[in-house]
């Protein structure tokens, strides 16, 4: 960007230009920016790319960095396909497929001027809390790199915290996009089931998988859902009649019903979360919102059912990789894909069926219940992301059962098929806290709403990860 121009266009957005440089910039700003032509696409991009290359080798983001030269410069979770662009999945059985068509998302961020900067890292074929899943490497937490950066959106996260895209595409079967994150310390969204086409999306668990934005502002991922949502024949559950629109996010929350659900704040939340957590809801009431305690009574069973649910789609999803059309050497997978194969194996053969599979159903139609039960007296849910903040990576990698509770106040939203958004709350021992947002389906506009206010209100969204790249 100019020098001059520069610093008269980050005036107008209220910033000083010191140290301030275009990759800190959002979407919405950098929209407003090439329309009143401050700086060209191609200075964008370039400035994007060398950013990207210079900072991958010590996070790990990218499994693939492309050059593009004009549009928007997005990141893309790399079981997200995109049409002669290497699409790996995270995984060895994948590393040289070359897909022959885009999801439709690609399709749909690309009639509105987005290019593909990259494709990102992330635990193979989605599998994993942590990042450290794939076969290309851990991610690392821009943070902290000691850190993991949660995953299975790892490589998505951490992109968008380092300023290494403008905004991100990722996936979220049971909290993958908002999870990472919170770690990350940016905004991620999981949209209602249905609301987005999975069409292009390599399966995980077809009835859980939803794609959605990571993005550096509330506002970032209203804009980037208002793009890629709307109906798509290729996807027979995808609405044809619900479209988001982001017209009221603006608007301020006073009179607002926020549950807070006694489940979400007990034994196994860390208590500088919690602190934190505390905080934000305080800060709700400030704005003018209602506190109201609520029931999730089968939440506590929220992550056994899910476990038995996606491992059990995961081991059909996955059985098209039979090294006849689609994959080689099964021996290529890692070993949390083969120990979720192997459950969901287990939970669907005969003899188990009922006493795993059926019953886990029966479960999830409880925690439906839940939901529709508590959004009667609420109109949004607000809680944490995770009990947690980011752990040492090689913490929990030889203790499953640890890293699957990483997401008990995540899955529950993908099991009811609801939305829900994680926005930085605020920091717990220096690293990133998440507070959750989650509404009844298709409420996006007012999911939206409540996280804007709240994002605007908070005197920290400023604060960045000390990463610099030299001149």
């Amino acid at each position: 960007m100019r020098t001059g121009i520069r610093q008269r266009f980050l005036a107008t957005l209220g910033m000083t230009h010191k140290n301030m440089e275009i990759t800190e910039l959002t979407l919405t700003q950098i929209l407003k920016a090439l329309e009143e032509k401050e700086f060209s696409e191609e200075e964008l991009n370039s400035a994007y790319v060398k950013r990207a290359q210079v900072l991958n080798a010590g996070l790990n983001a990218y499994v693939t960095v492309l050059e593009p030269y004009e549009g928007i410069p997005a990141a893309i979770k790399d079981v997200i396909v995109t049409k002669d662009v290497k699409t790996t999945a995270g995984s060895k059985i994948l590393e040289n497929f070359l897909p022959p068509y885009s999801a439709t998302v690609i399709d749909k961020l690309e009639s509105h001027n987005v290019s593909v900067l990259g494709k990102t890292n992330c635990d193979e074929f989605a599998m994993g809390s942590s990042g450290e899943n794939s076969a290309y490497g851990v991610t690392h937490n821009p943070w902290d790199t000691g850190k993991v950066p949660g995953g299975s959106s790892s490589g998505s996260a951490a992109a968008v915290s380092g300023d290494m895209c403008v905004f991100a595409l990722g996936s979220d079967t049971g909290g993958s996009i908002r999870q990472p994150a919170s770690f990350c310390g940016v905004v991620g969204l999981k949209p209602t089931y249905g609301l987005i086409s999975r069409y292009g999306l390599i399966a995980y668990a077809s009835s859980l998988d939803c794609v959605g934005p990571i993005a550096k502002s509330v506002e970032d991922a209203g804009q980037v859902l208002e793009w890629i949502s709307g109906p798509d024949g290729k996807d027979s559950n995808c609405s044809k009649s619900f479209t988001f629109s982001r017209e009221k996010i603006k608007d301020g929350i006073k009179g607002l019903r926020v549950g807070v659900p006694k489940e979400y704040l007990g034994e196994g939340l860390e208590e500088g979360v919690k602190e934190t957590i505390k905080s934000a809801l305080s800060k709700l009431e400030s704005l003018g919102a209602e506190l109201i305690y609520v029931d999730l009574p089968h939440s506590e069973y929220a992550i056994a059912a899910y476990y038995i649910i996606a491992t059990s789609e995961a081991s059909s999803n996955l059985a098209r990789l039979d090294g006849i059309r689609f994959g080689g050497n099964r021996d290529l997978f890692g070993a949390e894909v083969k120990r979720r194969i192997m459950l969901g194996t287990f939970s669907l053969s005969v003899g188990y069926y009922d006493d795993y599979f059926a019953r886990a159903a029966k479960v999830r139609t409880l925690i439906i219940k839940d939901f529709e039960k508590a959004f009667k007296k609420c109109d949004i849910i607000a809680g944490p992301v995770s009990p947690t903040v980011a752990w040492n990576i090689g913490a929990k990698v030889n203790d499953p059962l640890a890293m699957y509770l990483s997401d008990i106040y995540t899955v529950p939203a993908n099991l009811a098929g609801i939305p829900g958004i994680s926005v930085p709350a605020g920091f717990s021992d220096g690293l990133p806290v998440g507070l959750q947002f989650l509404g009844p389906k298709w409420s996006e506009e007012k999911l939206l709403q409540v996280a804007y206010n709240y994002e605007q209100s908070a005197e920290w969204n400023k604060q960045k990860p000390n990463l610099t790249v030299s001149p």
